[in-house]
């Protein structure tokens, strides 16, 4: 992990409004995260932990302050250049997978990469090694409904990497798994995280999911109230003994290295 700061929240303040009522859901945050990072956000529902992490994928603009993600200030950019942005720089794993039922898994995983300027054969490749990574390269003509629920959050995942990401966001990713699955799938962030040095931003309810992350912050009332540093586990190797970045095969063509509830 890098100690310069991939991601760099200043001062930010984020509301809505309701009728004629304000709510304030941030409140002059700031935050930094080193690059290769595996962070949790954890506090009760409305303390805006799922804000912040949506500002800091690009889905959401602050009302004020500032977000950097490397030296892109994201918080300036209008719609259409956060979405090319995002297209090349953010994986999004979610609670309940957001798979389309009618496409396979290799159709599923395949979906980003019809947004960059790549060959079919290119695209198939990076596909397949990002499958091959989440360990489903037997379950590629496979359907969701033929999944396991552990199983469509490893597509989940595998389509979050495939284009290489600066960053990779999750919101909740065991949030609809059993024990044993969630399992499966934290040991495969922090395989993610070793093996192709990711910068990974979690939300999260479950304590046990949270002791997976190198550092915890807590949010409550749109503040950062706490932070708790320990290390990742014990035990977490990389899938890929040599599963250096350049080695996985996984890169969206032109979009090298971002300088980057």
């Amino acid at each position: 992990m890098s100690d310069e700061a991939i991601v760099r929240v200043r001062d930010v303040h984020k509301h809505f409004r309701r009728g004629s009522e304000q709510i304030d859901v941030l409140q002059g945050l700031s935050l930094d995260v080193p690059e290769g990072e595996f962070l949790a956000l954890m506090g009760p529902s409305g303390s805006g932990k799922t804000t912040l992490l949506n500002l800091i994928a690009g889905l959401d603009t602050p009302s004020s302050g500032k977000v950097y993600v490397g030296d892109q200030l994201i918080s300036a950019m209008n719609e259409g250049q956060l979405a090319r942005w995002r297209t090349r720089n953010v994986g999004f794993i979610f609670q309940f997978y957001h798979l389309l039922a009618v496409l396979t898994a290799f159709e599923n995983v395949e979906l980003p990469l019809l947004l960059l300027p790549l060959s079919p054969a290119q695209r198939r490749q990076q596909v397949l090694t990002a499958l091959d990574l989440v360990g489903l390269s037997d379950r590629l003509h496979h359907r969701p409904g033929q999944l396991s629920g552990g199983q469509q959050q490893r597509v989940g995942i595998a389509r979050a990497i495939v284009t290489d990401p600066t960053l990779i966001v999750a919101d909740e990713p065991t949030g609809d798994l059993d024990a044993r699955s969630a399992e499966e799938i934290l040991d495969l962030l922090g395989e993610l995280r070793e093996a192709l040095g990711k910068t990974i931003l979690m939300v999260t309810h479950d304590p046990r999911a949270a002791e997976r992350a190198q550092r915890v912050l807590h949010l409550d009332k749109g503040r950062l109230v706490e932070g708790d540093h320990r290390g990742a586990q014990a035990g977490i190797r990389p899938a890929h003994a040599d599963g250096a970045a350049a080695e996985t095969g996984i890169k969206a063509e032109g979009a090298g290295p971002v300088r980057t509830e």
